[in-house]
């Protein structure tokens, strides 16, 4: 029997439920002993300064735009108006404040990312299930959960740049009278994305890129004598990528945009939104222009060199889909449990004490593993199946026509994955400054979209091993997260326990 089938299944109310339960998950993790650590953590020790040095009016320049840096400092004001969190305090920001107060917005942010990306995942497909597994796997991510735990600029960029593809398929999915409203704060979010940090280009270029994909297309099928036809008996990518539930997806209105949309909606405006965004920084260090600061930035990130002789945790582009080389956030030995946890930075790794604290900015691994394997694997499918559409526009043989489709939804999912996948991940192939596995982070989220979007299909089937892989694909990631968790967390655990999670050598 299908685990689809009956509509009670997947009703309005249980689907409510799941994403309920997804975001009290999200919640819990990312709030509880949020202050654990009274400290500065990582680059806590720039981001959480300079925000606070918005609130004490104290001039300083840094190599990313302030849109981040704002909205924790506006954190620390509304956790002032409030007694909540003041159990630990420290002054290393500059004033005395406690480390609830720079992690808290970090923290809700960081939960709302797991529904925004479920709904992406609706919106692509119109299909609950899909929606609740990608938000069900966005949660049981270790790098976003670290991420989401202190004063730090990624959570931001995420946020922001996958809000804005969500408006930007709602867009799609509303009549042309609405169509501008969404379009319109798309392109805001997309400027606030950049206005983190400039990697968060790389949602809107993904949404160009989609765009003019849709163009090609139709031009590609303007040469075709049938639009659409699937064999999926004689073609074994088509059967997996295949399924029979759903027949529409936004993605196929792309070409309803006119080019002024763009130049509009996803140009001027997130342009407007990054150039507003500066005002207050400008504000405070009226010595310095606009133009000057981009300058700024950018040969301040070129001036940065590479190699462990750098920073010991810098890592290679090509080694983080595989999880190679994570970084540690936080490392502390103590002598027992009792034993507090200092508020100056942690040490270097020793082999003294028997209790060690340590925060691993590192993936889930079986998540990061089979999301890697699964953008790999619709990306051989695309290839293939752009081959055969130029091959019918040179040749013009019928065989071939009737072999294809790239009308079907399967079609339109797996090139915006991938497309977007690859306007977040390849353009650091040609940085050349020390990189982190964190940088990885934007193009993580359409990896996770795929493998969720697989074990949907894997689910749906009428088969029952395919039932059951997909099972065991979900049980195996939640699993290896709770596994991992203590080193998300920074939980006490002792050195035979640590290393145990510690599985290369490279992750330590």
């Amino acid at each position: 029997m299908n685990l689809y089938q009956g509509r009670s299944i997947w009703s309005v109310s249980w689907f409510w439920l799941g994403i309920a339960s997804v975001l009290f998950l999200s919640l819990s993790l990312r709030f509880w002993k949020i202050s654990q650590f009274n400290t500065l953590v990582f680059d806590e020790v720039y981001i959480a300064k300079f925000a606070n040095n918005y609130l004490t009016h104290t001039p300083f320049w840094h190599s990313h735009p302030p849109l981040g840096k704002y909205l924790i400092a506006i954190g620390i004001w509304i956790a002032s108006l409030n007694p909540f969190g003041y159990d630990s305090l420290n002054s290393l920001t500059g004033s005395i404040l406690s480390p609830f107060s720079y992690r808290w917005l970090n923290a809700l942010i960081g939960s709302l990312i797991p529904l925004v990306i479920a709904g992406i995942a609706y919106q692509l497909s119109h299909r609950r299930s899909y929606a609740l597994i990608a938000g069900l796997l966005a949660a049981a991510d270790g790098l976003l959960l670290v991420e989401s735990r202190y004063a730090l600029l990624n959570i931001y960029l995420l946020f922001f740049g996958l809000l804005g593809q969500w408006l930007f398929l709602l867009a799609l999915d509303n009549q042309p009278g609405r169509r501008g409203f969404f379009l319109t704060l798309s392109g805001a979010c997309f400027g606030a994305s950049t206005a983190v940090k400039w990697s968060g280009l790389g949602f809107l270029v993904g949404i160009y890129l989609v765009w003019i994909s849709a163009w090609v297309i139709r031009w590609l099928q303007s040469f075709r004598s049938i639009a659409t036809y699937s064999s999926s008996a004689s073609n074994p990518s088509a059967t997996i990528m295949r399924h029979g539930a759903s027949t529409y997806t936004p993605l196929q209105n792309l070409t309803q945009l006119k080019l002024s949309h763009l130049l509009f909606d996803l140009g001027a405006i997130p342009a407007l939104v990054y150039r507003l965004a500066w005002i207050p920084h400008l504000q405070l260090n009226p010595e310095l222009n606009f133009w000057t600061l981009q300058k700024l930035i950018l040969v301040g990130h070129q001036q940065v060199g590479s190699g462990s002789e750098v920073h010991p945790y810098c890592s290679l582009w090509y080694t983080w889909p595989w999880m190679i080389r994570p970084v540690a956030y936080f490392y502390y030995i103590a002598s027992d449990i009792a034993e507090p946890v200092p508020s100056l930075g942690p040490p270097l790794p020793g082999n003294a004490g028997t209790v060690i604290y340590a925060v691993n900015g590192m993936g889930n691994p079986v998540l990061w593993w089979l999301s890697t394997a699964t953008i790999l694997f619709l990306l051989g499918i695309l290839a293939k199946r752009i081959c055969l559409e130029v091959t019918v526009v040179i040749s013009k043989s019928l065989a071939v026509q009737q072999s294809i489709s790239f009308t079907g939804i399967d079609c339109w999912i797996g090139l915006y994955l991938v497309l977007n996948y690859t306007a977040n991940y390849l353009p650091w192939m040609k940085v050349t400054r020390c990189t982190f596995l964190y940088h990885y982070i934007g193009a993580s989220i359409f990896a996770f979209l795929a493998i969720a979007w697989m074990v949907d299909l894997w689910l749906r089937s009428n088969q029952p091993r395919l039932q059951a892989l997909g099972v065991t694909v979900i049980f195996l990631i939640l699993l290896a997260f709770i596994f991992w968790l203590p080193v998300y967390l920074g939980l006490p655990l002792s050195s035979e326990n640590f290393l145990s999670r510690m599985w290369f050598r490279s992750w330590i």
